[in-house]
């Protein structure tokens, strides 16, 4: 009969520190730059949340989850942002440089809006 529960060690100068590996569903998420960036928050800001989340194997799946909630937000902020100032198509054919400087505005406040509500929380 096998422990699944046997903690396996390795030295490493004095110390033993255990031989810890993601669960399958943890070690095949990528994160993006959100992602991390919660990660990050979590771990100098959280740290209780961020230990929760490490020991029971879903950090990774829980950043994934708010990178993506933080994609849709963001598209979805643009998108009613242009929507109320007027940003169109239009605008893009007759002043390019407008529409830029307009749609970069737009980005801007919306990466904001993005980063304190879903990012650093």
């Amino acid at each position: 009969m096998s422990n699944k529960n046997t903690i396996q060690y390795r030295q490493v100068g004095d110390y033993l520190i255990p031989n810890l590996i993601l669960p399958p569903e943890e070690a095949n998420i990528t994160l993006g730059k959100r992602g991390m960036l919660h990660k990050d928050y979590l771990l100098k800001n959280n740290k209780v949340l961020f230990t929760t989340l490490l020991t029971q194997g879903k950090l990774y799946q829980h950043c994934a989850e708010v990178e993506n909630q933080a994609r849709e937000m963001f598209d979805t902020l643009v998108e009613q942002m242009k929507e109320a100032e007027g940003v169109t198509e239009g605008l893009k054919e007759r002043n390019q440089l407008e529409w830029v400087c307009r749609m970069q505005n737009i980005e801007t406040r919306a990466r904001e809006i993005v980063t304190t509500k879903l990012i650093y929380i």
